[in-house]
């Protein structure tokens, strides 16, 4: 009987399950997008209850496409949109609010404060983050702050906090296990990455009680069973990472200085840096990028807000596209992007700039300006913003990039492509497969039941698809890149506290 990986991928704008065979192929796939919430100018929410319905339900799709019995999946590997914070009842097992997005900055007025206190450096010593709107723990300070009677209850253990890998583990064993790997846990301005505890004198800074916070495990490992109702029988779960890592190890980004970068709702751009953290002189993160054991890989990772989502804001909300597939042909009518800068700075800046109040810009426009140059300079700009973290990246680890493994949904677009490879002068290596979150999950739950007896036999599963060479002239492309800058510096600082 043929068996297989299970990987539940539940993202920023949709859920998807994928099931692996042993040869690390996709034998099937099921995607549901759910709902955005944007109560408020920088708010972004998500409806917890319907992240857990639609994993549900395309975890059931996908099994009744392939006519896949529970006894088939040897395991379940959970990655997931990281920062994003819920919480809920103990008891009652219910959200007591909506899940606070990674990309929500309601907090930054907060963050600022606690950065004028002199709080930073210990806060980066102690996680290797800044301290930022981004990170789960201020979400958490703001939910205590505004449900009515929330600290009080989560002082006494009634309720629960969780990234949204906390959430299905919880949902998927029917209320009996309360935990999070350290690649998620890494990520919430709480976790100590030295000691790999969660941090008194963070709990303290944030009075955050330690009753709610879920049990920190490798990423590697059954941590339970799912509840005959999900599937019809008991599945293992065995498997969890942030998206960002899982594509890391997906990436079979094992070594020491190799660099993938995600092209999703934003781009991610992690460094292997071994099994020694590296501390940032220029505003990159220093996190956890897998845990297996009690061996820990380290990683630097750049993060950028708005990557794949700029494509959705020319369909959405311009409307010059009908799909996000349109954009490479519509980018590709004009030679150059016409004198247009786009930063799309929709919910601030993140690495290497850090600027919680810059905003979205487009400039450089004049009468001849049409949507294809727009398009393209949207293209150029998802390249450029990713360019400049590798160039940090490279300056702090003192490790010179080699190639750049790309993947996520916006690595199809051969043009984008080709832009990211003359913008670094690098080469750009896209996998066959370029699902490599879900595939990165789905590695670290087979490596827990067996299924994949080592890393080095699943090393020899990755393939290359297409390798970009640079190509543009590089006088062209500098000065194209020089504009860019000149546009971001014209977004920073747009929007003052108050008006957050």
């Amino acid at each position: 009987m043929e068996k297989y990986i299970l990987s539940l991928d539940s993202g920023t704008t949709s859920n998807r399950a994928i099931l692996f065979d042993h040869s690390g192929r996709i034998m099937g796939s099921a995607q549901k997008e759910f709902a955005q919430f944007f109560p408020q100018q920088a708010w972004v929410e998500h409806d917890p209850l319907l992240i857990w319905e639609t994993v549900l339900q395309v975890a059931r799709e996908v099994m009744q496409q392939g006519n896949v019995t529970p006894v088939q999946i040897a395991g379940i590997g959970i990655t997931n949109q990281r920062e994003t914070t819920l919480v809920w009842d103990r008891e009652t097992g219910l959200p007591v609010y909506n899940a606070i997005v990674w990309q929500d900055r309601r907090t930054a007025g907060y963050c600022d404060e606690l950065k004028e206190k002199g709080l930073e450096k210990i806060v980066t010593e102690k996680t290797g983050l800044l301290i930022d709107a981004y990170f789960s723990a201020t979400k958490i300070r703001w939910i205590l702050d505004h449900v009515a009677g929330a600290q009080e209850k989560a002082k006494t253990g009634k309720l629960l906090f969780g990234t949204v890998d906390s959430w299905l583990v919880w949902k998927l064993t029917g209320g009996k296990t309360h935990l999070t790997d350290a690649t998620n846990a890494s990520r919430t301005m709480l976790f100590n990455i030295h000691t790999l505890q969660w941090d008194q004198d963070l709990l303290t800074l944030f009075d955050i009680p330690a009753e709610m916070l879920p049990a920190v495990n490798p990423s590697s490992q059954i941590y339970g069973y799912t509840t005959p109702d999900c599937f019809g029988s008991e599945i293992p779960i065995s498997g969890i990472a942030g998206d960002q890592q899982a594509a890391l190890f997906g990436q079979m980004c094992i070594e020491k200085g190799m660099v993938k970068n995600t092209y999703g709702t934003g781009c991610f751009v992690v460094m292997n840096t071994g099994n020694k953290p590296v501390a940032s002189k220029n505003k990159l993160l220093t996190t956890i990028g897998w845990q297996i054991g009690d061996e820990v890989t380290y990683a630097l990772e750049g993060s950028i807000f708005v990557g794949g989502a700029v494509v959705q804001w020319l369909r959405d909300q311009l409307g010059i596209i009908r799909s996000s597939s349109e954009t490479e042909a519509l980018a590709g009518e004009v030679e150059n992007n016409g004198g247009v800068s786009f930063v799309p700075a929709f919910v601030g800046l993140g690495a290497p700039h850090w600027d919680q109040y810059a905003t979205g810009t487009i400039i450089g426009l004049t009468r001849g300006t049409g949507k294809a140059h727009i398009a393209r300079a949207a293209l150029e700009a998802i390249a450029f913003h990713s360019m400049e973290v590798i160039e940090t990246m490279v300056s702090d680890s003192g490790i010179e990039l080699n190639e750049l493994r790309v993947d996520g949904g916006a690595a199809v677009n051969n043009l984008l492509m080709q832009i990211q490879s003359d913008a670094i002068g690098r080469n750009v290596v896209r996998p066959k497969i370029t699902e490599t979150t879900a595939l990165g999950a789905a590695y670290f739950a087979g490596l827990a039941v067996g299924f994949w007896k080592s890393i080095e036999e699943i090393k020899d599963q990755w393939q290359v698809d297409r390798k970009f060479i640079p190509e543009a002239k590089e006088s062209e492309i500098k000065n194209t890149i020089t504009n860019w800058k000149r546009a971001v510096e014209r977004c920073k600082n747009w929007h003052n506290t108050e008006s957050i």
